[in-house]
C-alpha cells in the first residue's frame, strides 16, 4: 500500500509540474510540446482565437482517452489506471494554473528571451513528465499508438514517435508561426533530455568486463579492497584458443579510476571493456554508488 501511495503521489506531483510548465512558461508564448499535449495546445490556440477561453485541459483529456482505452489489452490495467490518473491530474491542473496565473507568464520580465523560456520551460516540463513515466504512468497517447502499431508498420517506437512529432511541429509552424515552431523543437529536445535524467538518474554507473591472466588475484582485490560484487565468466580466446576467465562488475563513475589502478597494479596487460549502466537492481554493490 505504501508503494502504491508513493507512486500515485509522484504521478500527481509530476503532472502538476508539467501543467505549471505549460501554463506558466510555454503557452503564453505559443511554444508547444510534442505528442498529444502539443496537438492539444495547437487546437486550444485555434479555439481561443475564435471563441476565447481555455480548452487545453479538456482537449488533452479527450484526445488521450481513446488511446488509453486501446492500451488496456496491450499494456495492462495498472498502466492504464496510472495514465488515466496522470492525464486527469494534468488536465485539471492546467485549468487551475490558467485561472491562477491569468496567463501572466512567470518570466514576464524576460519576455524577449525566448531561448531562456524554451530551455527552462523544457527543464520543468521534462521533470514533471519524467516523474510520471518513472512512476508507471504516461501523459502522451502518441507513445501508446507507437507501441501498438510498431509491429504492423515495421518501424520502431522511437521512429513512429519522431514521425508524429515532426508532423506536429510542422503544423505548429503553419498555425503559430515558424519561430514558435523552432522554439518548440528546442523545448521538446530539452524536455526529452531531462526526462532521461529523471528516469535514469544522475548517478550513471559503469559496467566493467576484465580479462586478465590473474583473475583470482584481481577478483579478490576488487571484493576485499573495493567491496564490489563480481561475477566470473569462463571463455576461450578467439586468436590463441586458450581458456580465459572474464570478471564482470558494476561500479560508479567515481570508483572507476580506483578500479583501473587496482587492476593495473596486479596485471598491467589486463584487457578492460567499460560501458554505461543506467539502472542497477539487486546484487551486491558498493553503497556509495546509489
Amino acid at each position: 500500500m505504501g508503494k502504491i501511495i508513493s507512486k500515485l503521489f509522484f504521478i500527481m506531483i509530476g503532472a502538476m509540474i508539467a501543467a505549471l510548465a505549460i501554463e506558466g512558461f510555454l503557452q503564453p508564448y505559443k511554444i508547444i510540446d510534442g505528442g498529444v499535449i502539443g496537438i492539444s495546445m495547437i487546437l486550444d490556440y485555434i479555439l481561443n482565437q475564435k471563441f476565447g477561453g481555455n480548452y487545453l485541459g479538456i482537449l488533452t483529456f479527450c484526445i488521450n482517452l481513446p488511446f488509453i482505452i486501446l492500451a488496456f489489452k496491450k499494456l495492462g490495467w495498472k498502466f492504464v489506471f496510472c495514465t488515466l490518473y496522470a492525464v486527469t491530474i494534468f488536465s485539471v491542473s492546467t485549468v487551475v494554473f490558467a485561472n491562477l496565473l491569468h496567463h501572466q507568464h512567470l518570466l514576464h520580465e524576460m519576455h524577449n528571451d525566448l531561448i531562456l523560456i524554451s530551455v527552462f520551460g523544457g527543464i520543468i516540463l521534462g521533470t514533471g513528465v519524467g516523474l510520471v513515466l518513472k512512476s508507471g504512468g504516461s501523459m502522451d497517447g502518441t507513445e501508446i499508438v507507437a507501441v501498438l502499431t510498431t509491429k504492423k508498420l515495421g518501424f520502431s517506437v522511437g521512429e513512429i514517435v519522431l514521425f508524429i512529432n515532426l508532423f506536429i511541429f510542422t503544423t505548429a509552424g503553419f498555425v503559430l508561426g515558424w519561430i514558435q515552431g523552432l522554439y518548440s523543437i528546442l523545448t521538446y529536445y530539452v524536455a526529452s533530455k531531462v526526462i532521461d535524467l529523471v528516469i535514469d538518474g544522475f548517478n550513471e554507473s559503469k559496467a566493467v568486463r576484465i580479462i586478465t591472466q590473474e583473475p583470482e588475484k584481481v577478483g579478490h582485490a576488487l571484493m576485499e579492497d573495493m567491496k564490489l560484487g563480481i561475477t566470473y565468466f569462463e571463455g576461450k580466446g578467439g586468436y590463441s584458443g586458450s581458456d580465459k576467465t572474464m570478471i564482470y562488475c558494476v561500479v560508479s563513475k567515481l570508483e572507476l579510476v580506483k578500479l583501473k589502478e587496482t587492476v593495473n597494479a596486479i596485471d598491467s596487460s589486463a584487457f578492460m571493456s567499460i560501458g554505461n549502466v543506467f539502472e542497477v537492481v539487486g546484487g551486491r554493490i558498493n553503497k556509495s554508488k546509489i
